[in-house]
């Protein structure tokens, strides 16, 4: 009960500082390091809505160039947005082809080289394994955005558990560079530039409400 009151009192007397410095026209921050220093994110618009499906479009034409048509080919979208980015990019296709694409998903959770560090309990999605399988297929694996290659080569472990595809393609909406391991996308949307401290956003409407790429940089890495 002691040590409750004390902290009370020393947070009651901090904001009264505070207030006096602002009355007397003093920055509380110079007083009180890191006060009122929470980095803000900043949001750079990267591609719009139309500019994410155009892109898609012309993933779609390449795929079914690469594959010589769409006999024998199934994608397979990564978790979680690569599976949104493969539903549009099959939807293209059965559009344009008028036929059917097998498809499926693949969770890397049990897969990543960095296990460890995350936890006895990782957060374990479901795989779906197209109905035909993989075996002697042309697979397209789709993620949002290509970064290390590690997100990729988990995917490819999981894949040959399930079997021999015949061929298999990368796909990726953006590749933003920066790889640990020599894993390239065969088919992207767009390469983006990306700085220190930024990251690359893909939004889609069931997760974001919103179709589009921004980069996200916070205020105190910017310079």
């Amino acid at each position: 009960m002691t040590v409750r009151a004390a902290v009370v009192d020393r947070g009651a007397a901090r904001a009264e500082l505070s207030a006096a410095l602002r009355a007397s026209g003093l920055s509380p921050a110079r007083v009180f390091p890191g006060q009122d220093q929470m980095p803000t994110p900043t949001r750079i618009h990267v591609m719009s809505e139309s500019d994410v499906r155009r892109a898609v479009a012309r993933m779609a034409r390449e795929v079914v160039e690469r594959n010589g048509g769409t006999e024998g080919l199934v994608l397979m979208g990564i978790h979680r947005r690569g599976t949104d980015i493969a539903e549009m990019i099959r939807g293209e296709i059965e559009q344009s082809e008028n036929v059917k694409i097998e498809h499926g998903s693949i969770d890397i959770s049990l897969y990543r080289d960095d296990l460890e560090a995350i936890g006895p309990r990782p957060i374990v999605g479901g795989s779906e394994l197209p109905p035909g399988g993989v075996d002697d297929r042309c697979v397209v694996i789709v993620d949002d955005v290509a970064f290390t290659g590690r997100t990729t080569r988990a995917a490819l472990n999981e894949l040959g558990d399930w079997g021999r595809p015949r061929r298999i393609l990368f796909c990726a909406l953006v590749d933003r560079g920066g790889r640990e391991l020599p894993i390239h996308p065969d088919i992207t949307g767009r390469e983006v530039q990306v700085l220190e401290g930024q990251r690359v956003e893909v939004l889609v409407p069931e997760l974001d409400g919103r179709l589009g790429v921004e980069l996200i940089q916070s205020r105190s890495e910017r310079g």
